[in-house]
Order: structure tokens, then sequence, then C-alpha cells
């Protein structure tokens, strides 16, 4: 090996230790076994010992669900089968490498869009961002989807490189561009925005490549892409209708299952007010299972002492039987209607604008030990300031990415454009659909992250004709 290759062999490997070390410290530290964690790694041992896909245990043994997609259910069974039923901390040190293979796939996209110096910067922001570094920490979807998402596009870009068209059948690329998709969309619902954006992107470049005409025989392997990237959906169908007699091809909206009560009145009355997390976790998956407080309401919720006085009455009769029925739910239904006509634009638009913004650029501290009122500096003091200090890392991200990007579409990105397309179309329209959500989560927006990251690393390029100008300079002299 010459001194150049090892030389790029330690700077890689150098942020991949980094990176490796900040994750076991968070599975250490941080590490959580709870809530959602726990529904899917029912359903995955009831799977394994009973051949029943749900979490909840009746008399009869385990009930059946559809409120979860069977992507990460499936990886957990194979982890319990290979490592044991309670071996948690090793699932999570097997999502940390899984993490830094993403890292890993960020950096060769920006490779191969930017160079090597820009890809190298991409190693070092994706290995170590916090924010997505600490779910490898928790039994949840968010380490395996954002690998999905870096591996669609490499894969996508890999296959435009080698040209797309299939000479005489379609290369190993658009297949692993396609497995990568099915299995996205597999661990979450709203990951069918992935191949939505993709697919229309594999056209356009089958357009390009073809001088601009289509035809069946070019179109063909990326129909059958896209069907592909369905068909692992047809057995989840098969066994909810089977189940259930429900046409359920994916997750429902409200994580329930069929026959239960979904509170639409509750909800429709917590978008007239919600914008934080705090409110998501002290009001709304409380809702029908614990108490409720009006002290944790904000302001905002109110817009007389009339409705404070009929907030709190409702609160109050909820909190003697914890159980919200549907004529309970009609009352908030009743008080929300007079909120949303007391102003439109609050509940259709400055609100959900609001709670976007909020999942963007709030600090994340959800997964660490700090309270949900971050920003009281008497109580919290050093954990405000970290909290502050991880607001700007996170719009430090964001702003890199902005600029990058900027600065890449005025240098041209012409041979990229389906595919920058392509991530711009994602990112758009994921943030459009979580301005239909009620609740407020941070983590929804982490899929954004390995676009950012390569954005981001166009400012890190070198420039080649400057890289020429110097070359041809030196050779004058």
């Amino acid at each position: 090996m010459n001194k150049g290759k090892l030389k790029t062999v330690l700077w890689t490997a150098l942020p991949l230790v980094a990176g490796l070390a900040l994750r076991l410290w968070y599975v250490m530290h941080a590490g959580r076994v709870e809530g959602d964690s726990l529904i899917y790694a029912s359903i995955a041992k009831n799977w394994l010992k009973a051949g029943v896909y749900g979490f909840s245990v009746g008399p009869n043994g385990p009930v059946p669900t559809l409120i979860r997609l069977p992507g990460y259910p499936i990886f957990l069974a194979v982890c319990f089968r290979l490592l044991g039923f309670s071996h948690y901390t090793a699932i999570m040190v097997l999502q940390s490498l899984i993490d830094l293979c993403t890292c890993l796939l960020i950096s060769a996209l920006a490779r191969r869009f930017f160079g090597q110096r820009a890809a190298l910067a991409a190693l070092w922001l994706a290995a170590l961002c916090p924010f997505t570094a600490i779910y490898a920490a928790a039994l949840l979807t968010e380490t395996l989807t954002l690998f999905s998402i870096a591996l669609t596009f490499y894969c996508l870009e890999r296959w435009r490189s080698a040209g797309a068209i299939p000479n005489p059948t379609p290369n190993r690329w658009l297949f692993a561009t396609t497995v990568a998709m099915a299995y996205s969309v597999l661990l979450r619902p709203e990951q069918g925005l992935l191949p939505a954006t993709v697919v229309p992107a594999m056209i356009w470049i089958v357009w390009q490549r073809s001088g601009r005409r289509l035809s069946l025989a070019t179109l063909s392997p990326v129909v059958l892409a896209a069907c592909c990237v369905v068909l692992p959906l047809a057995p989840w169908a098969a066994r909810n209708w089977h189940t259930f007699r429900v046409i359920q091809p994916l997750a429902p909206r409200n994580a329930t299952d069929p026959g239960e009560v979904v509170p639409v009145g509750f909800q429709h009355w917590y978008r007239t007010w919600a914008i934080d997390f705090a409110s998501t976790e002290q009001v709304y998956w409380n809702y029908d299972s614990t108490d409720l407080r009006v002290g944790d309401l904000p302001t905002r919720a109110f817009d007389s002492d009339e409705q404070y006085a009929e907030t709190a009455a409702l609160f109050s009769e909820y909190n003697q039987k914890d159980n919200a029925t549907r004529a309970f739910d009609q009352r908030f239904e009743a008080l929300a209607q007079q909120r949303i006509h007391a102003s439109l634009l609050r509940y259709y638009v400055f609100l959900p604008a609001a709670r976007l913004a909020n999942m963007l650029f709030r600090p994340r501290p959800e997964m660490m030990q700090i309270g949900l009122d971050w920003w009281n500096w008497h109580e919290y003091r050093g954990k405000t300031l970290l909290s502050y200090a991880s607001a700007a890392l996170n719009l430090a991200y964001f702003a890199l990415a902005a600029i990058g990007l900027w600065r890449w579409r005025r240098r041209g990105w012409t041979p990229h454009a389906p595919i920058v397309c392509a991530m711009l179309a994602f990112t758009v329209l994921r943030c459009a659909l979580l301005l239909t959500l009620d609740n407020s989560e941070p983590r929804y927006t982490l899929e954004l992250f390995p676009l950012l990251i390569v954005w981001a690393s166009y400012l890190f390029r070198v420039d080649q004709r400057e890289t020429q100008g110097e070359a041809g300079i030196q050779v004058t002299k």
C-alpha cells in the first residue's frame, strides 16, 4: 500500500472510530427500551414464540395487530433468534454498526458527486451527528430507515452512472435500489414517499439516456422495479384482510386496530393549540391511558375564561375514569370546532407551520435525560446550555446544507439533476406530510439528515477548475 492510499485509509478510519465511540457511549448511557420499542419487541417475540403478529396478550394468548409494519419486527426477530430474547444491548451495538454503514454510504455518494475531500467531510458530519447516532441506542425504526434512504440514493447514482438503460438486462444497481426502497416502505408507511420521488427520477434518467425518447423496452426495468417495491406489501395486505377483514396495505394513520375508538374530537382540539414535543408527551400520548392536567396546557389552548373552565371540567371528568368514550370525545369535538371557527388561519396555517418548524429546529433532547422544559435555566442550567448548543448544531446542519445546495445549483448540477430533484422532492413531500400530523416529534425529520449532509459536503469539495489553474501556473513556471 503506497503512502497516498494509507493516508486515505487512516483518514477514513478516524471518523468511523470516533463515530463508533459516540454510538457506544449512547448505548451505555442513553439506551432506551420503552414505548414504541416495547411494542416492536413484543411483536417480534410473539411472532417467534406463538406465530402471532401482535404485541398484547389476551386470555387466549397473543392478540393480532396491524398498527406496525413488519419491516422492523422482522429485523428484531432475526436478532432475537441469533442473539437471544433479552440481549437488547447487543441489538443496539448492531444498529450502531449499521448506522456507520449509513455514514459510509453518505460519504460514498458525496465522493461521486463532489470528490474525495467532500467525501471525507461528509463522513465526519455523518459519523459525529448526535441526532442520528443516538437513535442507534433505541429499538426504533430510525436507524434502518436512514440506512435504506442512503442506500437508495447511492445505488440510484451508481445505476445512473452505469448507463441506466439495460443492455441486455438491468444491472445490479437497479436491483439494489429496488430492494432498498421496498424495505424502506416495510419499515414505515410514510416511506412510500421515497419510491414516489425516486421512480420518476429513474424515468427521467432513462429518458435522458435514450435520446429523450421513451419506449416499452427502455421503461420496462423501471416499471418492474416499481412493481417490486410494492410487491412485499401484498402478503401483509393479504394477512390483514384474512385476520381483520380490512383493506390495509400499510399501517393505519392513527395506529389503531380495527374496532378501536379513534379520538377524532380530542385530536382536532389538540391541533388547535399544540406545537412542541412537551405537549405531545404530557397530553397527546396520555389521553385514554392516564390523567391529564390543565397545568400542562399553554395559555394559547384557551381563547377565553369560559374555554378554560370548560376544558378544566372536561379534564376533571376524564381523570375520574381515564376512559375516553365516543360520547366524551364529541365534547372535545364541540370545543375544537369553537376554536377552529374563531381562527381558521391559526388552525390550518400558523399552527401546522409552527409544528413543522419545531420538529425541524428544536434542540432534539428527547432521547437524553433532559426535562421537557429544557429552557428552564433555574432548574437545569447545564442541561439548558446543552440544549441550546444542540439547537445551534442542528441549525448548523441545515444552514450548511442550504448553502451547499444553493452553491451547487449555481455551479450547475446537470449530470445529477434527476437525483437532486428526487432528493428535493422527498424533502418537500415529507415536510408537507408533517404539516398534517397532530403530534410534534423531532425524530420524524431525521430522515432528511442523509440528504442534508450530502448537500453540506459540497462546501468542502476541491474546485477542479482552481486545481487545473494552479497546475497550469506551475507548468508555466
